[in-house]
């Protein structure tokens, strides 16, 4: 199963073989973009999550409008 000869770690049977290089690039710039947008909304959302302001304050939507 699984064929392939490379170079990799044999456990059990099983055998890992190394990622490729554009695997590896892959993973690490979407993990940065993932922290980028968690840091994002807990920068928009943060407060609101930790329970500091409710979620309709402060957004200046709906005020100064007389009806």
């Amino acid at each position: 199963m699984g064929g392939g000869h490379g170079h990799g770690v044999t456990y059990k049977g099983i055998t890992i073989h190394q990622p490729k290089r554009w695997h590896s690039v892959t993973g690490k710039g979407l993990c940065a973009v993932m922290w980028f947008w968690i840091l994002y909304r807990a920068k928009k959302d943060g407060p609101v999550v930790l329970g500091m302001r409710h979620p309709w304050e402060g957004h200046g939507h709906g005020h100064g409008h007389d009806h």
